[in-house]
Parts: C-alpha cells; sequence; structure tokens
C-alpha cells in the first residue's frame, strides 16, 4: 500500500488537506439556487463512500508495504473497526450541522466558528492521546487561532447587527454545536490504526481500511442524521424523498464532487498521522478554515456589506489564523 516517507511530504500533503476540506463546500453553492442542503447532502455521503473504495482497492491495495485492503479487513479486531466506524458517525453529525451552518450564515462564518473550534479541541484532543511535538508551539499556535475564532464570531454578530438578521444567531450556534463534535471525531480513527504502517501490528487497521470504516459510518449514520433533518429543517420547509429524485444531474453530481473532494482531504490527512503525529496533522488539514473564510469573503462578497471596522477585524483573524498553523507546522522540527 502506498505510504508516507518524509515529514515533509507529510507537511505538504496536509496543506493539500487544508485546500480540500476548505473548498468543498463550494459545490454546494454551484448547485441549483434551489437545491436545498439536506438533498444535497446524500450525494455528498455517497461521494465520501464511493471515494474510499476507490482507494482502498487503488493505492490501498498496491505495493509490497503494509497489509492490502481486504487481508487487513479479514483479519481486523471488531473493537478497531468500530471505532473507525464511530468516528464518522461523529463526523456526521457535526458536519450536518455545519452543512446546516454555511446555508444560514454563509462560508465565512461556518467554517471561521466551527471548524477553528473543532481544531481546538481536536488538536488537544489528539495531543494527549499522541504526544508528537513541541506542546509550547503546539498549544501557543492554539491560542492564536482561538483569538481568530472570537474575532470572527465578533465579526459576524457586528454584520448580523447591522443588517437586523436574526436568522444569523442560529447559524453561529450551529456553527459552535459543530466545531465540538468535530473536534472528537478524529481521535476514534487514529485510535483504530496501526502505528507503524509499513509493518501493521495484528488486529488493527491500516490506515484505507480505517477510512472504509470511517465512510461506512457516514453513509449510514445519514440515513438516521438527514432523515431527521429532512423532515425537521433548521431553516424552511419540510423535505420529501421525491424531492431529491427530482433533482437536475448537475445538483446530483455537484454533491458527490463535494464530498469526493473532502474525501480526498481525509485521506492524506489521515496518511500524513504517522509522520506529522496526530494532533499536527488534524491541526495543519483544519488550517481549512482560512481557505473557506477567503472563499467566502473576497469571492463569495459575503461580507460585502460589512463597515470598514468588521473587514480589519476579519483581515486580522486571517493573520492569527495563518501565524498559529505555522506554529503547529514549526512543532514537529
Amino acid at each position: 500500500m502506498f505510504i508516507i516517507e518524509t515529514y515533509a511530504t507529510a507537511v505538504v500533503l496536509c496543506l493539500v488537506t487544508m485546500l480540500c476540506w476548505g473548498s468543498w463546500a463550494n459545490t454546494q453553492k454551484l448547485t441549483t439556487s434551489t437545491w436545498r442542503f439536506e438533498l444535497f447532502y446524500w450525494d455528498y455521503a455517497l461521494g465520501i463512500m464511493i471515494s474510499a473504495l476507490v482507494l482502498a482497492f487503488s493505492l490501498g491495495s498496491t505495493g509490497e508495504e503494509g497489509r492490502g485492503f481486504l487481508a487487513d479487513l479479514d483479519q481486523a479486531e471488531a473493537a478497531n473497526l468500530q471505532s473507525a466506524f464511530v468516528g464518522g458517525v461523529f463526523f456526521n453529525a457535526a458536519n450536518i450541522l455545519l452543512v446546516a451552518a454555511i446555508g444560514i450564515a454563509g462560508m465565512s462564518v461556518a467554517f471561521p466558528v466551527g471548524i477553528g473550534i473543532a481544531l481546538v479541541l481536536g488538536v488537544l484532543v489528539n495531543y494527549i492521546s499522541q504526544p508528537i511535538g513541541n506542546p509550547q508551539l503546539i498549544f501557543g499556535g492554539v491560542i492564536l487561532i482561538s483569538l481568530a475564532i472570537v474575532l470572527n464570531a465578533r465579526a459576524y454578530r457586528q454584520l448580523s447587527a447591522g443588517n437586523g438578521e436574526k436568522l444569523s444567531q442560529k447559524g453561529l450556534w450551529l456553527s459552535v454545536i459543530s466545531g465540538c463534535l468535530m473536534g472528537l471525531f478524529y481521535k476514534y480513527v487514529a485510535d483504530s490504526m496501526v502505528a507503524d504502517f509499513s509493518q501493521p501490528e495484528i488486529g488493527k487497521l491500516t490506515p484505507y481500511t480505517a477510512l472504509v470504516m470511517f465512510a461506512l459510518g457516514i453513509l449510514l449514520s445519514s440515513l438516521v442524521f438527514n432523515t431527521l433533518q429532512m423532515r425537521k429543517p433548521f431553516s424552511g420547509s419540510p423535505l420529501r424523498f421525491s424531492d431529491y429524485f427530482a433533482g437536475k444531474g448537475k445538483d446530483h453530481v455537484m454533491g458527490m464532487v463535494g464530498g469526493a473532494i473532502w474525501f480526498v482531504g481525509m485521506a492524506l490527512s489521515i496518511l500524513a498521522s504517522e509522520k506529522a503525529g496526530a494532533a499536527v496533522s488534524y491541526g495543519l488539514g483544519q488550517g481549512a478554515t482560512v481557505v473557506a473564510a477567503i472563499w467566502g469573503i473576497y469571492i463569495w462578497k459575503e461580507f460585502e456589506s460589512a463597515h470598514a471596522g468588521t473587514k480589519r477585524m476579519l483581515n486580522y483573524m486571517l493573520v492569527l489564523y495563518i501565524v498559529g498553523l505555522s506554529l503547529l507546522i514549526l512543532s514537529k522540527n
């Protein structure tokens, strides 16, 4: 199976993860204007599952190092399969709330607040589980990112007050709850995996098997979470399954592409975690917040009506994020 050999390569792949995780939500904006995110999400989950299987039977089943996907699945202990699956369930609950928050508050708010909280919590949880890297630099980076989250939330509150929007607060709180849940999922996947990818121990999962179980957790839990969301949506009227089948081909394709883009980021983050450590790998990937904020602020113009002071606050937020992420990169050297 394909394995990352150096820390430098791991960092590069984590940066690609950051781009993938920060950009996938654009596919939702490229669907038909009437295509609700609840309907988008079915294709998104399918895109993740299909991508996981393709990766497992390609890079996860070739080469002389490690253990092939089917052989690994056959020897895996139930507890480890369950751990990766539970990680998918946690992620899915968090991500559905995040997608709802994007629909209500926009990318430049939902990502910095939701993913920012997830980054802080996830780095702390993963570092406690696998203490790899300089703790001063890691926690210094986390503090700067926490300040960036506060600035972004304050900027959004000012924008909402200026526009007289009441629905906006729902989007902000959905982002907060999503971040708290999302900060937990990565640990379950990391705990299910082998410590040495090239010489995997018995009972544990290779990253490719862990990713398939993780994707399965997302797909199956969607039958519960997304069905409930369709019946009792956060905003708008209830939906029926017939609404999904009435969608245009473009809408379904965009959902699957969005899932595939997100999954590529997840796969690279997991593959990089052996060399970079789970805390650094997860933390760098969650720099997606910067990417998403840039999309929302400068491309989709979500803060176009904000006054100059709010825009300066957003720029400070981006600087804090970038410096914080730089400290995470340096923490492994």
